[in-house]
């Protein structure tokens, strides 16, 4: 019992953390990477589609992504959906290639995502601490029905703080690695 709310706590934090990664991996620095176009939807036959289900995406250079649609017709569909996708990006046809190249980020931008950021990150901490919460509260329920001793559900309140402890070291640690990325110019 005890060591299935460890495990359902300790697999719900671990997705908070995947979700703090896809969300900071949105967020735009002064460098190219290709999985800035993921989340880019294109309308093809009618279905809203990922850029990278319709096209090949990759690094053309440090501050260039290139992107090579499956579909010749595609080009400017996938080009305004680019532009539109409020990344700040402007993409320019060549030939078949989308080259889209990263503008740098201004002083002022780079303190406004260092902030979204921050948010990010301390909505991940908030998420964490309520699964702990949580798993905490299932321990007390356990207790009152005295399926566990007091002995253990001390012994495994302990544990999960030591777990919760992990988790926002690794978020504070998401956080430091992205607030570089975005300040290094």
């Amino acid at each position: 019992m005890i060591a299935d709310v460890k495990k359902t706590a300790e697999q719900k934090m671990a997705k908070s953390i995947e979700t703090l990664k896809l969300d900071l991996s949105k967020v735009r620095t002064g460098r190219a990477h290709a999985g800035l176009l993921d989340h880019v939807m294109v309308d093809y036959y009618g279905t809203p589609t990922a850029v990278n289900q319709v096209a090949n995406v990759n690094l053309i250079d440090a501050r260039t992504i290139g992107v090579s649609p499956y579909e010749k017709h595609l080009l400017s569909a996938i080009e305004k959906a680019i532009r539109d996708a409020d990344l700040g990006l402007n993409p320019a046809s060549q030939g078949d290639l989308i080259r889209v190249p990263m503008p740098a980020l201004t002083e002022e931008r780079r303190r406004d995502l260092t902030k979204v950021v921050k948010s990010e990150a301390e909505n991940a901490r908030v998420a964490v601490r309520n699964i702990r919460r949580d798993a905490i509260s299932q321990l007390k329920d356990l207790l009152k029905s005295k399926s566990i001793s007091e002995d253990d559900d001390r012994r495994a309140q302990d544990d999960i703080q030591k777990i919760t402890d992990k988790f926002i070291a690794e978020i504070d640690k998401l956080l430091t690695v992205k607030e570089s990325e975005l300040m290094a110019v």
